[in-house]
């Protein structure tokens, strides 16, 4: 089976790739789409700002690659910002469109909870994940007691959206932590930086995958 990573300059891929590597995933890390289009399933890793994400996806051409992947339904999982450029568009630096796979709108968190009480900013560190359904790949036997994951982001998704498969909670805001819309999975936390529930969730996608 093999993992096409997509390099497109904006991203720690290399705990990305070791992590797929100790699956015992084929992985292919590349920018070209010629390359990347071998692939049985692509991951869209990120991290930075939004709007230059798909200035760089659009420029080389990843962005237009990307969808018609998915269009003939080759699975993509979307990491960190890799999955937020999956909705719709975001305000972060400027008002920017997205891939659109996923329905709402990407905003920071404001600081403040409903309460009055300040809170750090990014949301950073450990948190765990609740599950409100679940996805085909992710069926059969139960998973661990355990749910944290690893977070560090500024930015969250603000959607009322289904597609929302887990989320968590931070000072009152529901954070989505796992999107999926077909062949489309995004998470918001790095799987790979996440302990064992991490491997274990790269380990379910990847076994749905295959």
């Amino acid at each position: 089976m093999k993992i096409g990573v997509i390099d497109y300059g904006m991203g720690n891929l290399f705990s990305v790739v070791q992590a797929l590597k100790k699956l015992d995933a084929e992985v292919i890390l590349s920018s070209k789409t010629e390359v990347l289009s071998e692939a049985d399933a692509l991951i869209l890793p990120g991290v930075g700002a939004f709007p230059d994400a798909m200035k760089k996806l659009k420029e080389t051409g990843l962005d237009q690659f990307i969808r018609n992947e998915v269009k003939n339904s080759k699975p993509l999982l979307g990491i960190c910002l890799g999955m937020q450029l999956l909705f719709e568009e975001s305000e972060e630096v400027a008002p920017t469109k997205g891939f659109g796979f996923f329905e709402g709108k990407i905003v920071r968190f404001s600081g403040i909870s409903e309460q009055g009480e300040k809170y750090r900013v990014p949301h950073m560190g450990w948190n765990s994940l609740i599950f409100h359904s679940i996805p085909k790949w992710l069926e059969g036997e139960g998973m661990p007691e355990d749910k944290h994951v690893y977070f560090v982001h500024s930015y969250y998704a603000n959607t009322t959206s289904s597609q929302v498969v887990a989320s968590a909670d931070y000072f009152g805001v529901n954070v989505p932590g796992i999107v999926q819309s077909g062949n489309v999975c995004g998470m918001q936390f790095h799987p790979e930086k996440s302990g064992e529930f991490g491997v274990y969730l790269l380990k379910k996608w990847l076994q749905g995958v295959n």
